[in-house]
C-alpha cells in the first residue's frame, strides 16, 4: 500500500510538470534494473535593434525692401507715399516611424517542449524525462530625433519725404511686417 501512495505521488508530480511542455518521448516496457533517459532542450532567442534617426531641418531667410519716395522742389508737390514691405515663411513636417510590427508584447517565441509517458517499467529500474527551454528576447531602441529651424527675416519702408515745395502734399511711409508659422509632427512607436 505505500508504494502504490508514493507511486500515485510521484505520477500526480509528473504529470503536473509535463503540463508545461516537453519534447514528445516515453519510457515503457523496460527490463529490471534499467536506465532510460530523454532529455529536451530547447532554445528560442530573437535579438531586435531599431535605429530611427529622425532630421528635420528648415532655413529660411528673407528681406524686403520698399522704395524711397519723395516729392521735392515743386511749385504744387503731391504727396509722397512709399509702398509696404512684408515677409510671410509657413513651415510644416510630419514623419511616422512604427516598428511596433517587427515584434509584439504577446510574440509567442514557443513554450512547447516535450512531452512524455513512463509506464510499465521494469523493478529498479531509473526512468527520467527532463525538458529545459530558454527563450530569450532582446529589444535595443534608439531613437535620434533633431530639429532646426530657422527664421531670419527683415522688412523695412523707404522714406517718403516732400520738401522744398511751394505747396506740399502729404507724406507717408508704407508698412512693415514679418510673421512666421512653424509646425513639427514626429512619431516614433517601437
Amino acid at each position: 500500500m505505500k508504494k502504490q501512495l508514493i507511486r500515485a505521488a510521484a505520477t500526480t508530480a509528473l504529470g503536473l510538470s509535463l503540463t508545461t511542455g516537453f519534447a514528445a518521448a516515453d519510457i515503457s516496457g523496460t527490463g529490471p534494473s534499467s536506465h532510460n533517459s530523454v532529455k529536451s532542450e530547447i532554445t528560442n532567442t530573437a535579438h531586435v535593434k531599431n535605429n530611427n534617426n529622425l532630421g528635420v531641418s528648415n532655413s529660411n531667410s528673407q528681406s524686403a525692401t520698399s522704395g524711397k519716395a519723395k516729392t521735392s522742389h515743386n511749385t504744387t508737390g503731391g504727396d509722397a507715399t512709399s509702398g509696404d514691405a512684408s515677409n510671410s515663411n509657413d513651415f510644416s513636417a510630419s514623419a511616422t516611424v512604427d516598428n511596433s510590427g517587427l515584434w509584439s508584447a504577446n510574440w509567442n517565441m514557443g513554450s512547447g517542449g516535450a512531452t512524455g509517458d513512463i509506464s510499465n517499467t521494469g523493478p529498479n529500474s531509473n526512468n527520467t524525462i527532463s525538458s529545459k527551454v530558454k527563450n530569450e528576447l532582446k529589444v535595443t531602441n534608439n531613437n535620434n530625433v533633431s530639429v532646426t529651424n530657422t527664421n531670419s527675416q527683415s522688412a523695412s519702408t523707404g522714406s517718403a519725404e516732400v520738401s522744398g515745395n511751394t505747396t506740399g502734399g502729404s507724406a507717408t511711409s508704407g508698412s512693415a511686417s514679418n510673421s512666421t508659422s512653424s509646425t513639427v509632427d514626429l512619431s516614433v512607436t517601437n
